[in-house]
Formats: C-alpha cells, sequence, structure tokens
C-alpha cells in the first residue's frame, strides 16, 4: 500500500474507488455510505448535515493515523489535522464563490457569460455557493425571479445573461503553475422541472468543433487558477464560441467516464499533481463511455440488492434504503466504440435496473 488517505465529503464513492485502485489504503466520511463505498474503504463513517462533518471527521482521526486528507464536495474549506492533499482554503475559496468565479474569468479574459443587466430578463439565476447546478434556473421577468428568491429564501444570487449550447467540461490537473487536461466531457443535464440544469450524468470523450479551442481554455484557467490537483472546468460550447461557466476545485463526477474511456487513474494524477508531476497529455480514447443518474419518480424504498448489477452501475444503494421523489438512487453506465453504442448499452442496463427499483 502507498499510505492511508481520509476522503471526505458529500460524496466520496468515485474518488474513493480511484484511489484504492492506485493502491492506497482508503478511509471515507460520506453522506450516503452507499453499498459500493465499501468495497473500496477500509472504514467508513457516515454524516447527515454537512455541520456535523467536521466532528465526524474527527471522530475518524482519533481511531487513525493517515498520510492524506482528500476532500469532495462539501469539504473543500475545512480545516483538519492531516496533510492536505489539493488546494488550500486560501486558493480555493474564490472558486466557491460563483460571483468570485465571475471576476476570475473576466480578469484572465475568458468568455463567461456576462452578469445580466439589472431589469433585463431572461437571465439565468444561481446561488454564489453549490455545486451541480440543481437551483440554476432562468427567470423569464421580475415576478419569476421574485418566486425563485421565495422558493431558496436568504440564499445569495447572481443573475447571468443565458448561453445556449452543449454543456461539457474539462478535467485538468495543475501543480499550482501549469496544467494539463486530461479529458473533455459532455455533462448530461436532469432536462426538466425546476432542477432542468442539475447534473446528472456524463459522456466521455467529448466530440464537438470547440473541442481544442475548449482544452486550450481550460488549461490556461487551471494554470492560472492556482489550484492543485485535479479540478474540472465547466463549459457551454455554442456554435462558434467556448463560454467558461464554472470551476471546480475539486474531484469531478465525471472521474467513473475518463478513466473507463482513457485508462488513467485520476486519483493518481492528482497525487502527482500535488508533487509537481503533469501527465504527458490525453491519453487517445479506448472506447465511449456515458454515465447516467437515475432518480427517484416517487418516494420508494430499494428491497432489492443490486450488487450483482456491478460494474453496470455504481452509486449502490444498500437493501431498504428509502428514497424520496427526486433523490438520486444509483449511476448506470454505458460503453461501446461509438456514442450510439454506448447509449445502446446504457439503455439495456438502465431497464434491467428499473426492473428491480420498481
Amino acid at each position: 500500500m502507498k499510505g492511508g488517505v481520509l476522503v471526505a465529503g458529500f460524496s466520496t464513492r468515485h474518488v474513493a474507488q480511484s484511489a484504492a485502485r492506485a493502491g492506497y489504503e482508503v478511509y471515507a466520511v460520506d453522506h450516503f455510505c452507499d453499498q459500493d463505498l465499501s468495497w473500496y474503504t477500509k472504514e467508513r463513517e457516515k454524516f447527515e448535515d454537512l455541520a456535523d462533518l467536521p466532528d465526524v471527521i474527527d471522530t475518524l482521526c482519533q481511531r487513525h493515523r493517515f498520510d492524506l486528507f482528500v476532500a469532495t464536495s462539501g469539504a473543500e474549506d475545512l480545516t483538519v489535522p492531516l496533510p492536505l492533499c489539493g488546494t488550500p482554503k486560501d486558493k480555493i475559496r474564490r472558486f466557491l464563490d460563483k460571483l468570485d468565479t465571475q471576476h476570475f474569468f473576466e480578469d484572465i479574459d475568458v468568455p463567461v457569460p456576462h452578469l445580466a443587466t439589472c431589469g433585463r430578463y431572461p437571465v439565468m439565476v444561481k446561488p454564489r455557493r453549490g455545486a451541480g447546478g440543481w437551483r440554476n434556473a432562468v427567470v423569464q421577468n421580475a415576478a419569476g425571479l421574485a418566486a425563485w428568491e421565495s422558493r431558496y429564501p436568504g440564499v445569495p444570487h447572481i443573475c447571468q445573461e443565458i448561453v445556449t449550447g452543449i454543456p461539457a467540461s474539462v478535467c485538468c490537473v495543475t501543480d499550482g503553475m501549469r496544467a494539463q487536461a486530461v479529458a473533455a466531457n459532455e455533462q448530461l443535464l436532469h432536462g426538466d422541472g425546476e432542477s432542468r440544469f442539475g447534473f446528472c450524468g456524463s459522456v466521455t470523450p467529448l466530440d464537438h468543433p470547440l473541442h481544442d479551442k475548449m482544452i486550450a481554455i481550460a488549461e490556461r484557467v487551471a494554470a492560472a487558477s492556482g489550484c492543485t490537483g485535479t479540478i474540472g472546468i465547466d463549459f457551454v460550447l455554442g456554435s462558434t464560441k467556448a463560454c467558461a461557466i464554472e470551476v471546480n476545485p475539486r474531484f469531478q463526477g465525471t472521474i467513473d467516464t475518463v478513466e473507463m474511456v482513457h485508462g488513467c487513474n485520476v486519483f493518481q494524477h492528482h497525487i502527482d499533481a500535488c508533487r509537481g508531476i503533469l501527465p504527458s497529455g490525453i491519453k487517445p480514447p479506448r472506447q465511449v463511455a456515458v454515465r447516467s443518474i437515475l432518480f427517484a419518480d416517487r418516494d420508494m424504498t430499494v428491497r432489492a440488492d443490486l450488487k450483482h448489477l456491478a460494474p453496470s452501475i455504481a452509486d449502490i444503494p444498500w437493501p431498504g434504503t428509502f428514497f424520496e421523489e427526486d433523490q438520486a438512487v444509483v449511476s448506470v453506465f454505458g460503453w461501446g466504440a461509438t456514442r450510439e453504442a454506448a447509449f445502446a448499452l446504457l439503455d439495456k442496463h438502465i431497464s434491467t435496473v428499473r426492473q428491480y427499483i420498481r
């Protein structure tokens, strides 16, 4: 084993899996503690509210010695009594605030949707903090904005001009001064209802005329960010312009498809980058891979044990887990030589999973 790693945050399975495959002894603090997290970790602790996260981390630290601490969403700006492998708090804070991120993009002259002029509609409204895009919304007028503010009372937010196109992202690794892209991905969004801009999966690799331009912008953003390790830069790709949307200064939800396609280990890339070592470039894709998150269409309890469906699925709930309507239940994968083949296999796997969660 290369050492003991504590991974903590709202969701950690994807990072723990990559770390275990890289040869580390992994411990996790996680909100879900899904069944497959136990496959990759020596010990796990669950937390309910983010406010409880520091105390749960301290509890695990009292029982074990760790060589490294790695944060996922929700834990990025915590102070822990462990050697941090990732971006320090003073560097990461501006990317946890979308207004600060907006100013960062503008300062380095990267294309970004403009902040909307007061009274001009429609606009995209976003909370200043938060991941996944679940509270983002297009509002058509002042009444729509007031309704959003009523739905999320007291939540600081920004309003941007709307840009249309394909949602995409680039997984980069950076040593704080230099950066190298590892993969480009299409992002799958929820697509309907109040949460239609919520992240619900990825397709790797991205096939788009602006691929190379987006990669160049992402590497420039990552190098200028001051972050260390793996970070993701989100984009909207129009017909002629790649607009940067966000910087995710942490491990991204695209790890699964990136590793399936490029045969790399993102966790090891992260460790190496924090030590000043960057990969030589993007490895050629071996296939196309897609991950789609299935959500509960009603309040439900998953009574079946789904573990036999792996590796077609991940984030596997324990039998007897209750889900409220619209909560994420499980991730499902498809892969193949082409995008069409990958989605065909994904549809087949989704049909199989649905037989067990009706």
